[in-house]
C-alpha cells in the first residue's frame, strides 16, 4: 500500500518511498499527535462542513435529489474530493466514503464528465473558460481521491469514476484533441499517479502534454497577465518562480512526476532551478510563499513583508509536496530540510490546537489594532472559508503524514523526518524514540536487522552545527555526507543508534535586500521558528505598544520550560487524561521598550535613543500563535540600539 507519490520501478529516482503501512507515528509525539488530531477532529469537521456549506447538496442537485441553489465556489467539488482522499489515507469516516462514492457514481455524466457547477445551470459553458473554470483541476482532485482509495481500501467504484473522467480528458485534450490547458495546474500530478496505479500510458502522455503546452500563451492574459498561471514561457526555459504561488508549486510537482517517469533530466533540472529561485529570494522564514494578496502570488525577489505575507496554506502544502518529489528524485537533503521547515512552521501554524479552525493566509506579523474581520487577513483562525481549499488540503496531508518520514534504497534506509514511531522495510525494523523537535536526542533501536550489511542514513539539518552519532554507546566519528550521517554495518537486533542534534536558541537575520525586516532579527531553535505574542508580555510592559518593543541582542537567549510560564496555560492539549504543553520549550528574550519619540509621522532624522524599560519575555513557537485572545504578534523583532 503506497502513499500519495509512488514512482514506478523504472522511474528516474534516487530513493524509494516506503509503503504507507511501513511507518507508524506514536500519538505521544508531535507529528503523531497532529495525525491523531486530524483523524479525530479535523477530518470529522471537514465532513460536517461539506453538508453545512452545501458541497454535497451541489452534487445532489445533479442527481435530482436536491432543489437547493448551488452553494459556494464553482470548484466546490474539490473540497469533497480532498476530504475523500483524507478519509482514505486515514482509514476513517467509512460511512462518508461509501455514501459519497455512490453519489459521485450517480452524478457522473455518461461521457465521464463530473462537475456539479457545470452539470445543471451552466451546461453550455463546459470547457469554455479553462483559464478560471478549474475543470481539469477539479478532475485532478477526484483522481487523487480515487488513487488514495484504491491504495488503501477496496473501492473500485471511485476508481471507475475517476478513470471515466480521465479517459474523457484524454479524448478531449490528448494528442488528437485540443491544444488547451487548465488555468490551475493540478491534474498533471494526478494523471501521473493514475498512470502509476493503472499502467495506462495515455494518462502519463496527457500529463506530459499539458506540462509542455504551458508557457505558450494558450490561456491569454487573463486578469493578472500570463505569468499568473505560468503561461508566459515554457517551463524548460523559465528561470524564476512567479505568479500564483499554489499554481506554481502544483505545476512543478506535476513536472517532477512527469520528468521521473519519462526519464527527462532536462525537465527535472528545470523544476530544481525554479525551486531554487523560490527558496533563494521569495520564501518566508516559515517556508510560506506568496507576498501579494491581489493575485495570491510571488512578489519580486526579496519582496517579503511580514505583515503583508499572504503565504497561503495551500502554497505551503504544495511546496511540501514538491520538495518530497524532488527528494525522491535526487536524494538531496535540502529538500527534506524544506519539508521539515514547512511542516513545523508554515503548515503547522495554519491549524488551531483544536484542529477545527484554520488560517488561509499566514502573516508573520499582526499589528496592534488590526482589523481581522476579513477572511483573507483574520486575526484568528476561522472554522471554514468561502473558498475552503485549505482545510481539506490540510486533512489529506496530515492523514498521509507518516508516508513522508522515511525512504529506502537497495542498500538501506533513510530517515528524513524525526518523530517517535516505528519504521519497517522488509527485514529491517526500527523503533524511534524521541521528543524532537524539543529534545535534541533521537534514539533508534534496531529490532529486526535481516542478514548482511546495510546502511542507515540519518539527516543532519542545515541549521545544525553540531551533530553527534553513537552506536551502542560508542561515538561514530563521521562527518555528514550530502546532509546525512551514514552508518554501514551488519546490524543486530538490539543495536541502538543515538543521534544528538545540538539546537541552541539562535538569532536569525535576513538578507539586507529584504527591506521590510532590515534591522530586525527572528528567534529559532532547531527547525522551529518562534514569535512574540501579546499574551506573553509581563505586567512591567503594561502600557507599552507592542510595536515599540525591541530585542536587546546583548543579552543571551535562554531556554525555558513552557509549563513554568504563567501565560502558557492555554497552550496545552489533553493527552491520556492530563493537559500537556504542546510545545514544552520556549525562548526567553530580553526586550526593551523604545524611548519616547515625537508623534509626528515624519520628522528630522536623528539617532535612536535606547529605551530604559526592559523585561524578559517568552517567545513561543510560531505555529502556536492565535490560540489565545486576539492581539498583535511578530516573528521579526527590531533590534534595540546599542547603549554607548
Amino acid at each position: 500500500m503506497t502513499g500519495p507519490a509512488a514512482p514506478t520501478p523504472s522511474a528516474l529516482t534516487a530513493l524509494r518511498p516506503l509503503p504507507l503501512t511501513a511507518v507508524r507515528l506514536d500519538r505521544s509525539g508531535l507529528l503523531g499527535g497532529w495525525q491523531e488530531r486530524n483523524a479525530t477532529a479535523t477530518l470529522p469537521h471537514c465532513v460536517d462542513q461539506l453538508t453545512a456549506y452545501g458541497n454535497l447538496a451541489n452534487l445532489r442537485r445533479v442527481t435530482g435529489d436536491s432543489d437547493a441553489a448551488f452553494a459556494g465556489m464553482w470548484f466546490a467539488d474539490t473540497d469533497v474530493y480532498k476530504t475523500l482522499e483524507a478519509a482514505a489515507w486515514s482509514g476513517t469516516q467509512p460511512g462518508f466514503v461509501t455514501d459519497t462514492i455512490s453519489l459521485l457514481e450517480k452524478a457522473q455524466d455518461a461521457d465521464g464528465y463530473l462537475n456539479s457547477y457545470y452539470q445543471v445551470d451552466h451546461v453550455d459553458q463546459q470547457w469554455t473558460d479553462l483559464g478560471f473554470s478549474h475543470e481539469m483541476y477539479s478532475a485532478g482532485h477526484l483522481i487523487q481521491a480515487a488513487v488514495a482509495a484504491a491504495r488503501t481500501t477496496d473501492a473500485p467504484q471511485l476508481l471507475g469514476v475517476a478513470r471515466r473522467f480521465a479517459d474523457l480528458l484524454v479524448r478531449r485534450f490528448g494528442p488528437d484533441g485540443a491544444d488547451l490547458i487548465d488555468g490551475h495546474p493540478e491534474v498533471e500530478t494526478a494523471l501521473v499517479e493514475l498512470y502509476r496505479l493503472t499502467g495506462h500510458e495515455p494518462y502519463l502522455a496527457l500529463a506530459r502534454r499539458l506540462v509542455e503546452l504551458r508557457g505558450h500563451g494558450l490561456l491569454g492574459p487573463g486578469r493578472f497577465g500570463p505569468r499568473y498561471w505560468q503561461d508566459h514561457t515554457p517551463l524548460l526555459d523559465a528561470d524564476e518562480a512567479t505568479g500564483h504561488a499554489v499554481r506554481q508549486m502544483y505545476l512543478l510537482a506535476g513536472a517532477v512526476d512527469v520528468a521521473v517517469e519519462t526519464r527527462d533530466a532536462a525537465l527535472l533540472a528545470a523544476a530544481e532551478r525554479l525551486w531554487e529561485s523560490a527558496l533563494a529570494s521569495k520564501t518566508y522564514l516559515t517556508g510560506g510563499q506568496g507576498s501579494r494578496h491581489k493575485d495570491e502570488g510571488f512578489g519580486d525577489p526579496y519582496e517579503l513583508p511580514p505583515d503583508r505575507a499572504y503565504a497561503e496554506t495551500c502554497a505551503a502544502i504544495g511546496s511540501f509536496q514538491l520538495a518530497w518529489r524532488l527528494l525522491l528524485a535526487t536524494g538531496k537533503a535540502r529538500y527534506a530540510d524544506e519539508m521539515e521547515r514547512l511542516l513545523h512552521n508554515g503548515i503547522a501554524g495554519s491549524i488551531a490546537l483544536d484542529g477545527r479552525s484554520f488560517f488561509y493566509s499566514n502573516p508573520l506579523q499582526l499589528r496592534t489594532g488590526h482589523d481581522g474581520s476579513h477572511e483573507d487577513t483574520p486575526s484568528q483562525r476561522l472554522t471554514w472559508y468561502s473558498c475552503a481549499c485549505c482545510p481539506p488540503n490540510l486533512a489529506r496531508l496530515m492523514a498521509s503524514l507518516h508516508g513522508y518520514v522515511a525512504t529506502a534504497t537497495p542498500g538501506g534506509l533513510q530517515l528524513h523526518l524525526y518523530a517517535a514511531g516505528t519504521v519497517v522495510d522488509g527485514d529491517y525494523t526500527l523503533d524511534v524514540r524521541t521528543s524532537y523537535p524539543w529534545d535534541e536526542r533521537i534514539d533508534i533501536t534496531v529490532t529486526a536487522a535481516g542478514d548482511g550489511p546495510w546502511t542507515l542514513a540519518l539527516r543532519v539539518p542545515a541549521w545544525c552545527r553540531d551533530a553527534r552519532l553513537s552506536v551502542n554507546g560508542s561515538l561514530v566519528r563521521a562527518g555528514a555526507q550530502e546532509g546525512y550521517l551514514r552508518v554501514t554495518r551488519t546490524w543486530r537486533a538490539g543495536d541502538v543508534v543515538s543521534l544528538v542534534l545540538a539546537m541552541p536558541p539562535r538569532l536569525v537575520g535576513a538578507h539586507p535586500r529584504v527591506d521590510a525586516v532590515r534591522g530586525c532579527a527572528a528567534l529559532a531553535r532547531g527547525p522551529v521558528v518562534y514569535c512574540l505574542e501579546h499574551a506573553d508580555l509581563p505586567p512591567s510592559l503594561d502600557g507599552v505598544l507592542f510595536e515599540d518593543l525591541e530585542l536587546d541582542a546583548a543579552h543571551p537567549l535562554v531556554i525555558a520550560a513552557t509549563h513554568d510560564l504563567p501565560t502558557a496555560h492555554d497552550l496545552t492539549t489533553p493527552h491520556d487524561g492530563a493537559a500537556q504543553p504542546v510545545a514544552p520549550v520556549a525562548i526567553l528574550a530580553t526586550l526593551r521598550a523604545r524611548a519616547a519619540e515625537p508623534a509626528d509621522l515624519y520628522r528630522p532624522l536623528a539617532p535612536s535613543t535606547a529605551g530604559t524599560v526592559t523585561a524578559t519575555v517568552p517567545a513561543i513557537p510560531y505555529f502556536l500563535w492565535a490560540n489565545r485572545e486576539p492581539g498583535p504578534m511578530r516573528v521579526w523583532i527590531p533590534l534595540a540600539a546599542r547603549e554607548e
